[in-house]
């Protein structure tokens, strides 16, 4: 595949990266469905793609399944009866999913919960206690 994969300002996905291929479509649609080879399996090589680390591992992450042994993600579309319009939209799933791995996610800063919600649950548990501690047997004497 000669078009190169634009991601962004920064990253762009040389055309020797990608590969695809089509494969009959499953599902409704009579005779097109059976002469016509509309479904689209769209190839990105990790190990050409020319990828900054960071983006390189979140995208390993991010695309689960969809990543094979030999190092490469998988987009499968087949969602038009144009085989086109199914490789367009593999190309824009696929440069979604890129796009997505651009993105540093933010650290989590640790958090406590406020005296007073301290205070509030404490309270609580020691009324809840309270309660169940009056359901218990009565003595005779307590009369």
């Amino acid at each position: 595949m000669s078009d190169d994969l634009v991601i962004d300002a920064r990253i762009t996905v040389p055309g020797s990266a990608l590969s695809w291929s089509a494969a009959r479509a499953s599902g409704p649609g009579g005779q097109n469905v059976n002469k016509v080879s509309t479904k689209v399996e769209l190839r990105l090589d990790l190990d050409a793609a020319e990828l900054p680390g960071a983006v390189r591992l979140r995208l390993e992450q991010l695309a689960g399944q969809r990543l094979n042994q030999d190092g490469s993600i998988r987009v499968v579309s087949d969602v038009t009866r144009s085989q086109q319009r199914n490789l367009e939209d593999a190309r824009a799933r696929l440069q979604q999913l890129v796009l997505s791995a651009t993105v540093v996610p933010k650290r989590r800063r640790p958090t406590k919960p406020s005296k007073g919600a301290v205070r509030r649950r404490l309270e609580g548990k020691s009324q809840r206690s309270e309660v169940k501690r009056g359901r218990g047997k009565v003595d005779s004497g307590d009369y």
